[in-house]
């Protein structure tokens, strides 16, 4: 992918935050605004650069589906959250999308921490963990096991994905120096 001008970094990183905000107060991310960013991100790289352009932009958006759907597929997560990653990554093509992930992987898991901190309820998200991690190991049918992740879900805090792939994909962004 070519040069990702700034008004391009500022405009995916107001729908990334547009998103985080609706998955805080719905825990869904909807399809309107995924399917918006996805197909706009196609048709801008597809605009600006030909042919070379749209495979660029189609690569980073299967590459953004990609990094979700195992977790999507067991249950850990929606399908918003990963059309949502999808829609960054044909924005911002294949190397920025994965590098943005490690940094909102991290994010997701330092606000699973301090969701746990703050509950105060350390065993009973550490018998949690190790049973997901076990039902992983030896079931390994992503159906059964999100059939099992969608009975345990009433009985569970639940983090918006939304809000760390924003906070980690924009950080990632800023870092790179992308905005300026």
């Amino acid at each position: 992918m070519t040069h990702i001008p700034q008004e391009v970094v500022w405009l995916v990183a107001v729908v990334l935050i547009e998103a985080a905000i609706i998955d805080w107060k719905t825990l869904k991310v909807p399809n309107w605004l995924t399917f918006h960013f996805l197909v706009a991100g196609l048709a801008y790289w597809s605009w600006h650069a030909g042919w070379a352009g749209f495979m660029s932009s189609f690569a980073g958006a299967m590459l953004g589906l990609a990094v979700l759907m195992p977790l999507y597929a067991i249950g850990g997560m929606g399908a918003g959250d990963c059309k949502l990653y999808a829609g960054f990554g044909a924005w911002v093509g294949t190397a920025i999308v994965l590098q943005a992930f490690v940094v909102s992987a991290i994010v997701g898991g330092v606000i699973a921490l301090g969701m746990i901190a703050w509950s105060g309820n350390f065993a009973k998200h550490w018998a949690m963990t190790q049973t997901i991690v076990e039902e992983i190991v030896t079931i390994r049918n992503p159906a059964n096991l999100s059939e099992l992740a969608a009975k345990r879900k009433p009985t569970m805090t639940l983090l918006p994905y939304g809000i760390p792939l924003c906070i980690g994909s924009v950080a990632y962004c800023a870092w790179a120096g992308m905005f300026f």
